[in-house]
């Protein structure tokens, strides 16, 4: 008896158990947040400091990363533009969960009532038309009315990734609102707002934080693919996307100048996505 007792338990260290990626996830992703918050720490120099006597160095002990067409490290400039890069993929993960929060509750906390209904027809419609685009492309979109920029790169990214988060939204808030916890705070006499605030958002929007850590990594690429299209930073900003789209045309003669920042998205993305997946199964394994 005493083993059998004892065997949920083993189970539950086993499930607890932290995995390597998931460690080097959060390795990556600490240095990338340490270098956002105090890139001074880690690449001392000026990234808009030009130097044409270094212009195309290789990498070496000078610069590890090699310079540009300028004479600028292009070890400093990642540095410094993962502040840029983060930001912009993280205030368009938070615009994009926002926008998504808020159209998801509307569509799905109506319930039977007309007013309820006509809501989730209308917004079910909208998320439809939306997804009818790939999300990049609704970018762009959005870019075209705006204009080109930082700030309306963030806000088009946001707005792109908002119909994913609409529809995990609804989908959680019907589930809440169905349960026999939410029925009965209803019998009892619960205000439909202390309802919404009390018992649906709080269940409803735990996933909502595992999909905005995977949105993390897909705003980073999508927001870096705008500024290589010269949609997002302008030049000569430290951001990764415009140092790739100012690398391209050196590709063959300095390759440094595209493979580092590269990497740099690239790795950001996969650790966001490993760490959300991890998230995401742990949260499947609760009881």
């Amino acid at each position: 008896m005493t083993v059998i007792a004892e065997l949920p338990r083993v189970r539950s260290r086993a499930r607890a158990r932290v995995r390597p990626p998931e460690v080097a996830a959060a390795i990556v992703l600490g240095a990338v947040v340490l270098a956002a918050v105090a890139p001074q720490l880690l690449a001392p120099g000026d990234p808009l400091a030009v130097s044409p006597v270094d212009a195309f160095s290789p990498p070496g002990l000078a610069h590890p990363f090699g310079t540009d067409e300028s004479g600028r490290g292009i070890w400093t400039r990642v540095v410094h533009g993962t502040g840029a890069s983060l930001s912009i993929g993280a205030m368009a993960t938070l615009i994009g969960t926002a926008l998504g929060v808020v159209l998801g509750v509307a569509a799905g906390f109506g319930g039977g009532r007309l007013p309820g209904r006509i809501a989730d027809a209308g917004v079910s419609r909208l998320l439809e038309v939306l997804f009818a685009l790939p999300g990049l492309l609704l970018a762009l979109v959005v870019i075209a009315f705006t204009g080109p920029g930082a700030v309306p790169a963030t806000i088009a990214v946001g707005l792109a990734t908002a119909p994913g988060y609409a529809r995990i939204v609804r989908s959680q808030v019907v589930r809440v609102r169905r349960s026999a916890m939410v029925e009965a705070a209803v019998v009892l006499g619960r205000r439909p707002g202390t309802v919404l605030l009390r018992h649906v958002l709080p269940n409803a929007l735990a996933p909502v934080v595992v999909l905005a850590t995977l949105g993390l990594g897909q705003a980073v690429v999508w927001a870096s693919s705008l500024s290589y299209l010269g949609l997002g930073a302008p030049p000569p900003a430290p951001e990764w996307g415009a140092m790739l789209s100012a690398g391209r045309t050196y590709s063959t003669t300095a390759w440094w100048m595209t493979v580092f920042p590269g990497l740099a998205v690239v790795v950001t993305a996969a650790s966001a996505t490993v760490l959300g997946r991890a998230l995401a199964r742990r949260g499947s394994e609760l009881p």
